[in-house]
């Protein structure tokens, strides 16, 4: 009820904005309107984001923004086909122990000692992080950890928090860790080599520091008990793989879909492809009814997707992003500089408040329209202004959603699997711990953008 009374209120209030107005002027205020009322309800959460998405751009089509035909163009199949095939990758993986078998190994490996079991934890989830989606990660590494953790007799709340955080922080290093990162890569033309070339060495310098802080302020939190130090060298890792031929060849072709990831830019293959014929070769390798795997297939998030593209695609239509982009050159006075630390900071500041996947959805197109009118201002080629704007966004959508509870959708996903196992959340208690090491992060990131692009 009460969503229905705001979209029949945005609709009131376009049609208003539509009369006062003519032509193409009063069809992006309407759209703006539209668009508006559909991100608040996304952000607070008081319907569900896939329905807010799909009534938002079906008002689009409605109220005449833009032609359905137009905003179907606009949504990227090679975006959806990379989310689709590394989620069934993932699932066949899961199949097989294996996540369950790295947890028991690091477990065994420090000798039940707390503080290195958890160090090692949120490495191991930064690294898997990096080469699979974050969000799918958290929900196969984060049970572990709370049956490694209460064996050990140690925190989970802090612990969790701080692997959402760490699943961000590794999801960031790669195309397809997290997915900011594939909406900008599939959308931009940016391969899965140009994110290793130009944030994985950020990214292993915030992961280092924040490891370093972690270890000072949570070292005397992590203390064993001999008991249960016991227990820990009694398991036995193996155990946990539940087949190990399956294992065997989900990994052969896990390795060539790697390999064709880092290989794309020669083939002229795009990550989307790559990612679907993987999923389908590994159910077919590894005897997998693919029924089974589709049905895992997160469609609520797909959909959702869906309905975004649609909507910012009208918004493009109208010209919103355009004159958005000239407002901001106008701003900055052309400032390339400037325009970079504002698109990294704003993007984090916002990712921290809102959800950072409708937040670069509506980003990208905002700074496409920018660079060929700094490229006017500045002198300087339209691809030196591109890669950096968009290296600044990625850094700061997903290192910002580690503000809040509500800034990557991992991070929700953490909370929710902790809430299921009596261990609660607090929006305030992800807070705490995470938003310094988002400060932390993302000042990191300020020093290596401007050495990297402008010195």
């Amino acid at each position: 009820m009460f969503a229905s009374h705001w979209f029949l209120g945005a609709a009131e209030a376009a049609s208003a904005v539509a009369k006062s107005g003519a032509g193409s002027s009063a069809h992006m205020w309407v759209g703006v309107i539209v668009f508006a009322v559909a991100y608040l309800f996304i952000a607070s959460e008081k319907v569900d984001k896939t329905i807010a998405a799909m009534l938002g751009a079906g008002l689009m089509v409605v109220l005449a923004v833009a032609d359905f035909s137009d905003m179907l163009g606009k949504i990227d199949l090679n975006v959806l086909a990379l989310l689709i095939g590394m989620m069934v990758i993932v699932n066949i993986m899961a199949t097989t122990g294996v996540f369950e078998y790295l947890a028991v190994t690091i477990a065994r490996q420090t000798r039940g000692n707390g503080l290195l079991v958890v160090l090692e934890f949120l490495v191991t989830t930064a690294v898997v992080s990096a080469f699979m989606d974050n969000v799918t990660t958290v929900i196969l590494m984060a049970p572990v950890t709370i049956l490694i953790a209460q064996l050990l007799r140690l925190p989970v709340v802090p612990i969790l928090t701080l692997e959402a955080v760490f699943s961000n922080i590794g999801g960031t290093a790669t195309l397809i860790g997290d997915p900011p990162n594939i909406l900008i890569g599939a959308s931009c033309g940016l391969s899965f080599n140009d994110f290793l070339l130009n944030l994985t060495p950020v990214v292993l310098i915030v992961m280092a520091v924040s490891l370093v802080i972690i270890l000072f302020t949570m070292r005397k939190h992590l203390r064993t008990m001999p008991s249960a130090v016991a227990q820990v060298r009694m398991t036995e890792p193996k155990l946990a793989i539940l087949d190990a031929a399956r294992l065997s060849r989900a990994m052969w072709v896990f390795g060539f879909v790697l390999l064709g990831f880092f290989t794309s830019r020669l083939t002229g293959l795009e990550p989307g492809i790559i990612a679907i014929c993987g999923a389908f070769i590994m159910a077919l390798v590894c005897k997998i009814e693919l029924s089974h795997m589709l049905e895992k297939v997160e469609w609520n998030t797909i959909l959702f997707f869906c309905g975004l593209f649609m909507m910012v695609g009208a918004l493009e239509i109208d010209g919103v992003f355009e004159k958005l982009g000239l407002w901001m050159i106008h701003v900055t006075d052309g400032n390339f500089g400037l325009t970079m630390m504002i698109i990294l900071w704003g993007s984090a500041i916002l990712s921290a408040i809102i959800d950072n996947i409708p937040l670069v959805i509506s980003m990208i197109p905002l700074i496409t329209s920018i660079i060929p009118a700094m490229a006017d201002k500045t002198g300087m080629s339209p691809d030196q202004i591109r890669e950096p704007l968009f290296w600044a966004l990625a850094l700061g959508a997903c290192l910002g959603g580690n503000g809040t509870m509500i800034g990557a959708s991992a991070n929700v996903v953490v909370c929710q699997i902790a809430r299921k196992n009596r261990y609660p959340i607090t929006f305030w208690q992800f807070t705490r711990c995470g938003f310094p090491l988002m400060i932390v992060s993302v000042s990191i990131c300020s020093g290596y953008l401007y050495w990297r692009y402008i010195l």
